[in-house]
């Protein structure tokens, strides 16, 4: 096998890995958005939708502060305040992100 060849497969393994993982982020995120957000803002694609991509990236920096924020007085606040949202922050982030309004892509949940 040439040199190129060896190459290509290389980089075809690892652009092969990288968008495995990022698609497990998303359908982690898609759990816990069903687990945890989906009695107030409903399925998905409904929930995914309420912001664009830029508005979910703004409301998840520093640590998702603004979700938090937004969550301070409801029913969820002990979630949003606890462990489970710092350790499923990043994941929720990234389904909402991928399926935000103006993303032209559509969950499956």
């Amino acid at each position: 096998m040439s040199k190129t060849t060896s190459s290509l497969l290389a980089i075809l393994l690892a652009v092969g890995t990288m968008v495995s993982t990022a698609s497990a982020d998303i359908k982690k995120g898609q759990k816990a958005y069903l687990k945890t957000c989906k009695n107030c803002h409903g399925n998905g694609t409904k929930g995914a939708a309420m912001h664009t991509q830029d508005e979910w990236e703004e409301l998840f920096a520093n640590g998702g502060a603004k979700i938090v924020k937004a969550h301070a007085k409801d029913k969820s606040s002990a979630f949003f305040n606890g462990d489970g949202f710092k350790s499923q922050a990043q994941d929720l982030r990234d389904f909402l992100f991928e399926y935000g309004s103006d993303s032209g892509n559509v969950p499956t949940c």
